[in-house]
């Protein structure tokens, strides 16, 4: 591959990145605190969040997918040559790299499995009791914080690889 496709393959990947981790953070650091100071009332909060949760999904899910895709492609090469994987230190952070983003991909699911449609609607309607919009709230924070920790944690790996380490 010649060095400005490489170069291009490697803007996409950080661009996709940078879309998928800083707006995760945004909406965990910056924006879901702020929604406190704007309403008391948990539906609200939720009814906000999953509003941006949705805008934010229609370009984030697309941009995890560029990611996947580019990083499989940067890697074809050592991923076809099984002993470079297993012996030595960059086929080993690439294997654990890539396991996260498995995890990653599993809490996602997870993550969309709990507000799947018919709690969507009855978040929005307002025909979810105060309780269980709390027990909803908690596992939405817990997969959040999760899937923030490993995309974290798959940007250090892929530093790691990028610094032939």
């Amino acid at each position: 591959m010649a060095a400005i496709e490489h170069a291009i393959l490697t803007w996409i990947h950080l661009v996709c990145a940078a879309i998928w981790v800083g707006g995760s953070l945004f909406i965990g650091i910056v924006f879901s605190p702020l929604l406190k100071t704007m309403t008391n009332s948990i539906q609200e909060r939720m009814q906000i969040m999953i509003k941006v949760g949705k805008r934010f999904n229609k370009i984030a899910v697309p941009s995890l997918i560029i990611m996947m895709a580019t990083g499989l492609y940067n890697s074809h090469l050592i991923l076809g040559k099984p002993n470079i994987l297993f012996e030595t230190s960059y086929g080993q952070f690439l294997i654990i790299k890539i396991i996260l983003v498995i995890v990653l991909i599993i809490t996602y699911a997870v993550h969309v499995r709990v507000i799947r449609k018919d709690v969507e609607e009855k978040i929005m309607s307002n025909q979810m009791s105060e309780p269980e919009i709390q027990t909803l709230r908690k596992k939405i924070i817990i997969l959040g914080e999760i899937t923030v920790v490993l995309s974290l944690a798959i940007l250090f790996f892929a530093s790691l690889l990028d610094a032939g380490v």
